[in-house]
């Protein structure tokens, strides 16, 4: 509808004094004091001010869009037949980054008869996806959608697979149907679809439509090649990485600053960080985020000291550190043991550069002095800690207590983190292993009777190694890979072979009351040693293996590496869900400390 007639309507003069309010209103304060100019001016039936009034509300954030939101659309702001469809859609994009319901809104346009258009559902799905539990709210209005005509539309499907995707395992099956019904004609689709996989977890899919995209004859864009970057990064698909590097230095996208950053994020956490700093150095312009990119790459590889280089060097050239930043360079402090320097940059942080210290950056702490048995004094500061601990923190700690035999203050603690978090599974298995190091059986089979009555579990381990594009999975436990004659035959040489060459297993891992020769079998199926074997079977003599790992590679697994990249002579580079140990000629990188 348009705006009321001349004679309803306050001059010319205040309408135009209001509208460059609105567009100067560059905080919530100066909103306000224009709405009130707006109120008073006698222009709450003016379409075009209060328009604008929404806009300059979307562009201040989600606080704003609130206010916007709110005020617009009360009895008292506006008459209702001054509503149309453009004002109900710009208070709707207000609303696209604001967990705030946008039904209201859309059920206030059907009720004044007014037709939706094509923005109208772009703007309602990116305002649903922003909703806690999305689902049933965009299932309604995909059906609207249907109704109105307006679902064969490529912006509308587009933002239909986004907010069908944001839902995780219900959504991301529906977000699929819509996209298999779209033409597949545009890089944004598939990046929509793309993306959605990655949310999910399902980082393996968002490969293979990739894939499907190369065949076709849609070129990906930017957006595209970070998205499935974000999938490599889960499976730590290095060849594919590289390949999305080459192809972006061939020209083929936009080199943007955020896109390079993508890439030396993802070469780093796929195990080549050399190469990350490659590109790092080549880059014409980099910010914060580049710089701590790298850092954080060196600090999973163990270089500790080129981490601390680097910062020192990002100083020297004005940039000033985040406190992401500093969490990146204490965690390669923690990885590399470099006490003395880590506690040192811990202090500037307040002192120096006015960052208080997060949660974050005491984990690293606790982290640093754990790593290096010093358990007394990551007590000390967890205690003397200005906020509480979280439980990352106490696990950290007891982590720490495990390793270096402080099995009571580590039992202790555990049974206090239990307390706070009677339902998370993890605790209870930490508990449990305390009791077996213990050789308390009973009170460890008390507390699995426990976990199973309330149906928890231990997370079983897996790896993954990339062939040939293929990403392949290895799940703990040898009943599956025991009939696979050709790695069970492998797996049998490498035990022999290892122990020959002097090779001791660490029976001490496996916490179950089984007999000795039981818990050396039992270890001698781990998810990692599973893929080794697969991987010296199918790559040529010299190739490097590289695994992914979801949990922390256990002392007897490290230590048969070790045996077998000197026995093998292959580099194996293994990331677990913390850092990257890097095997060659029967030494770790990590100097065994991890």
């Amino acid at each position: 509808m348009g705006y009321c007639p001349a004679q309803q309507r306050p001059s010319r003069a205040a309408e135009q004094r209001c509208l460059c309010l609105l567009q100067s209103s560059c905080t919530v304060l100066k909103l306000l004091q224009a709405l009130a100019f707006l109120l008073k001016s006698g222009l709450r039936s003016n379409v075009l001010a209060l328009t604008r009034f929404a806009s300059a509300a979307a562009s201040l954030g989600p606080a704003a869009a609130s206010v916007a939101a709110t005020l617009l659309f009360s009895p008292s702001s506006s008459p209702l037949h001054f509503y149309d469809t453009f004002l109900i859609n710009t208070a709707l994009r207000s609303l696209s980054p604001n967990p705030l319901h946008p039904f209201p809104l859309f059920s206030l346009m059907l009720r004044l008869f007014l037709s939706p258009n094509q923005f109208t559902f772009p703007f309602l799905f990116k305002a649903i996806a922003a909703l806690p539990s999305p689902l049933p709210a965009t299932s309604l209005a995909h059906g609207s959608a249907l109704r109105f005509g307006f679902a064969g539309d490529s912006f509308v499907q587009n933002t239909l697979i986004h907010a069908y995707a944001v839902t995780g395992d219900a959504g991301i099956v529906m977000a699929r149907k819509v996209f298999d019904e779209t033409l597949r004609s545009s890089a944004i689709t598939f990046s929509a679809m793309i993306g959605g996989y990655v949310r999910s977890g399902r980082s393996r899919d968002a490969i293979v439509l990739f894939r499907e995209m190369q065949v076709g004859t849609v070129q990906p864009d930017d957006v595209t090649i970070m998205t499935v970057l974000s999938a490599c990064v889960d499976l730590g698909a290095l060849n594919l990485t590289k390949w999305l590097n080459f192809y972006v230095e061939r020209g083929k996208v936009h080199k943007s600053l955020c896109l390079c950053n993508a890439l030396v994020d993802a070469l780093a956490k796929c195990g080549d960080v050399d190469a990350a700093m490659d590109l790092f150095d080549k880059m014409p312009e980099r910010n914060i985020i580049s710089w701590t990119s790298v850092i954080d790459g060196l600090a999973m590889h163990c270089r500790g000291i080129e981490a601390v280089e680097v910062f020192e060097a990002m100083m020297t050239e004005g940039i000033k550190p985040d406190a992401v930043t500093f969490i990146s360079l204490l965690t390669a402090c923690s990885h590399s043991g470099l006490i003395n320097i880590g506690s040192r940059y811990f202090d500037s942080m307040t002192r120096e550069f006015g960052i208080e210290p997060r949660i974050e950056h005491y984990g690293c702490m606790v982290d640093l002095y754990s790593r290096a048995g010093l358990v007394e004094e990551a007590m000390k500061f967890v205690q003397g800690m200005h906020i509480k601990p979280n439980p990352v923190i106490w696990r950290t700690l007891i982590a720490s207590c495990r390793v270096y035999r402080r099995l009571d203050l580590g039992e202790r603690v555990t049974k206090q983190l239990i307390k706070e978090e009677p339902s998370y599974g993890s605790n209870y298995v930490l508990l449990s292993n305390f009791y077996a190091l213990n050789n308390r059986w009973e009170k460890k089979r008390e507390i699995r009777r426990v976990m199973d009555c309330r149906g928890m579990y231990k997370v079983a381990g897996c790896s993954l190694f990339e062939l040939e594009g293929e990403v392949y999975e290895f799940i703990a436990g040898g009943e599956k890979y025991a009939r696979q004659l050709s790695i069970y035959v492998m797996m049998e040489e490498i035990g022999q072979k290892i122990k020959k060459a002097g090779f001791l297993p660490s029976s001490s891992e496996m916490l179950l009351d089984i007999d000795e020769e039981d818990k050396e079998d039992a270890m001698h199926w781990h998810s990692e040693k599973l893929a080794t074997a697969f991987a010296l079977l199918n790559t040529t003599p010299g190739t490097v293996i590289r695994i992914v790992k979801n949990l922390r590679v256990c002392v007897d697994c490290h230590s048969a590496l070790k045996f077998i990249s000197k026995i093998y002579k292959r580099d194996i580079i293994v990331r677990d869900r913390s850092r990257f140990h890097r095997f060659k000629d029967g030494a770790c990188l990590c100097k065994d400390f991890w």
